[in-house]
């Protein structure tokens, strides 16, 4: 009994080791999968030899998992996470790379946890980079499909884990904003400009959103920085000038405008506003100079020649009120010049009432009842 009881043991003895051996070498077969793809990856091979690779290395890993001992080693699951997130990034198969991808997360988070003097953080930290990889593209198809909250959610994780890259902030901004949430895309529209964006954009969603929350100055502070990144850019210039205009600083305007006109000496709606914000000064000789520059691009522009008609009629009305010493137009020639400009702004939009008004006044002025029974019988028909 005693010799069979010895026996006995001994088979159970090397059973034991058997299996202890067993596991040890299904780890050693997953660290020798991580060299391998290596190699692979290095040697610009197949997507398909890859995942050959990668799943001989994940299968041995989590053999070594299910064993009571190497179960407790950080790098079993350091391995595991590494070669798991791989396959979610490179895997077409949107099911299986969704798979490999919560089992890379849930592999990380035990490695984490059991990695006490960080043995295995080269393989962690590579394991991490590869899963925000797959959230940028799991959160730019919930982006697409108008999920922005949970967008939100995975480009923040991403954008935290990559902060100097500008084109993650400004995604995560994007999807903040489309659920709007104001200050987290404010947060992250920040991050994008402290980091050198140079994209207008970016400055004009700054200024847009400082100007929805009343701070006007750094509503205009962003477009400054915006217009220094991109000198004369027209779309953050015209901002600008319509900030400007939004809260009264009118001086400020007419300065920008003159500056950006040295650059943009072909843009109609510049010498309009220059124009315009001159008439609200009464400077009609330069509002009248102005608007005439605005046509002479676009003959057609209702806005330059219903203005320009009024600019007609305000100094001819200031030329009946002071001795003209400068041999000026007169009363009269102002007034048909007015005439004229407003007739051409009613043929090109015969339904302003406005433009119509003004024709009734200057031909009661003129004594043509004809016109004015005329184009009164046109209101009527508004």
């Amino acid at each position: 009994m005693k010799k069979t009881y010895l026996f006995n043991a001994a088979i159970l003895v090397l059973l034991s080791a058997n299996h202890a051996f067993s596991q040890k070498s299904q780890l050693q077969i997953a660290r020798n999968s991580v060299g391998k793809l290596q190699l692979a990856i290095a040697g610009k091979q197949d997507e398909k030899k890859q995942l050959s690779i990668l799943g001989e290395g994940i299968k041995a890993a989590e053999a070594a998992q299910n064993d009571k001992k190497t179960k407790k080693w950080p790098e079993t699951w350091a391995i595991k996470a590494y070669l798991s997130a791989y396959v979610s990034i490179i895997d077409a198969d949107v099911n299986n790379s969704d798979r490999y991808y919560t089992l890379a997360v849930e592999a990380i988070d035990s490695a984490k946890r059991l990695d006490k003097f960080q043995a295995n953080t080269q393989l962690i930290s590579a394991a991490f980079y590869n899963v925000n990889i797959k959230k940028q593209d799991k959160g730019n198809t919930a982006f697409a499909s108008n999920d922005f909250s949970t967008a939100y959610e995975l480009l923040k994780e991403v954008s935290d884990f990559f902060p100097k890259d500008t084109t993650l902030a400004i995604n995560t901004a994007l999807a903040a904003q489309n659920m709007q949430s104001i200050d987290k895309a404010l947060f992250y529209y920040k991050r994008a400009k402290e980091n050198g964006i140079k994209s207008p954009i970016v400055y004009q969603k700054l200024s847009g959103i400082y100007s929805s929350k009343f701070e006007n100055e750094l509503a205009l502070k962003s477009l400054e920085d915006g217009i220094k990144m991109n000198p004369y850019n027209i779309y953050l210039t015209n901002d600008y000038i319509n900030l400007l205009l939004d809260i009264e600083k009118y001086d400020d305007a007419i300065r920008v405008i003159e500056a950006t006109l040295k650059v943009e000496s072909k843009n109609k709606l510049l010498y309009f506003l220059y124009g315009y914000l001159h008439q609200t000064k009464s400077n009609n000789n330069t509002a009248i100079l102005a608007y005439n520059k605005a046509l002479s691009i676009d003959e057609n522009y209702f806005d330059a020649l219903h203005q320009l008609g009024i600019a007609y009629i305000n100094a001819a009305n200031e030329s009946l009120k002071t001795k003209r010493t400068d041999n000026g137009p007169s009363f009269t020639s102002l007034i048909n010049r007015a005439e004229i400009a407003l007739l051409q702004a009613h043929e090109i939009n015969q339904n302003d009432k406005s433009t119509v008004q003004l024709l009734i006044d200057i031909y009661t002025r003129k004594n043509r009842l004809d016109k004015v029974q005329q184009l009164k019988g046109k209101l009527e028909e508004f």
